[in-house]
C-alpha cells in the first residue's frame, strides 16, 4: 500500500494558479533551451522511501484544504548552494484534483497514509460549468 506525502502549497490560491505557474516554468526553461522537471525541494528527506515510491503522491494543501495531488516519481538528494543536502521530490506533471479535505496548517511535510488520502474527483465533475465555490458547497452537502 502506498504512503503519500502532504504539504502546504504556499503562495498559491487555486489549483488553476498552481497549474499556470507550472506552465510558465515550462516556457521559461524552453526559452533557455532547457527541459523542465517538476521538482519540489524540501529540507527533510523521507525515511520511508520505498513506501513513498510504491505509488505515493504529493497531496497539496491550498488555502487550508487538500485539493490536488501529483504522483511522486522519484526522491532525489539535492545539495543546495549552502552545502546542505535536501530532498528533491520529482513529480508527475499531471495534476489530479481530489475531494476537498480540510487541513490545519503545519510546517514542512507529513506522511499521509493511503486510507486517509482524499479520493480523486472524476473529470466529469471538473469539466462542468459549476463554479468552484459552488462545487465545494455541493460536495459538503453530499449533493455531488
Amino acid at each position: 500500500m502506498p504512503l503519500h506525502i502532504i504539504k502546504l502549497c504556499v503562495g498559491v490560491e487555486t489549483v488553476e494558479e498552481l497549474d499556470q505557474w507550472y506552465r510558465e516554468e515550462v516556457l521559461v526553461h524552453a526559452a533557455r533551451g532547457q527541459s523542465y522537471e517538476r521538482i519540489h525541494v524540501t529540507r527533510m528527506f523521507p525515511k520511508r522511501v520505498d513506501e513513498v515510491l510504491d505509488g505515493g503522491s504529493l497531496y497539496w494543501v491550498i488555502k487550508g484544504i487538500v485539493q490536488v495531488r501529483q504522483s511522486i516519481l522519484e526522491l532525489r538528494p539535492i545539495r543546495g548552494s549552502d552545502g546542505i543536502e535536501r530532498c528533491g521530490i520529482v513529480l508527475d506533471p499531471e495534476l489530479h484534483r481530489t475531494e476537498y479535505k480540510p487541513c490545519r496548517a503545519f510546517q514542512g511535510w507529513r506522511y499521509l497514509p493511503a486510507k486517509e488520502a482524499p479520493a480523486d474527483i472524476r473529470q466529469s465533475e471538473i469539466d462542468g460549468d459549476i463554479p468552484e465555490g459552488m462545487r465545494r458547497a455541493l460536495r459538503e452537502l453530499a449533493l455531488i
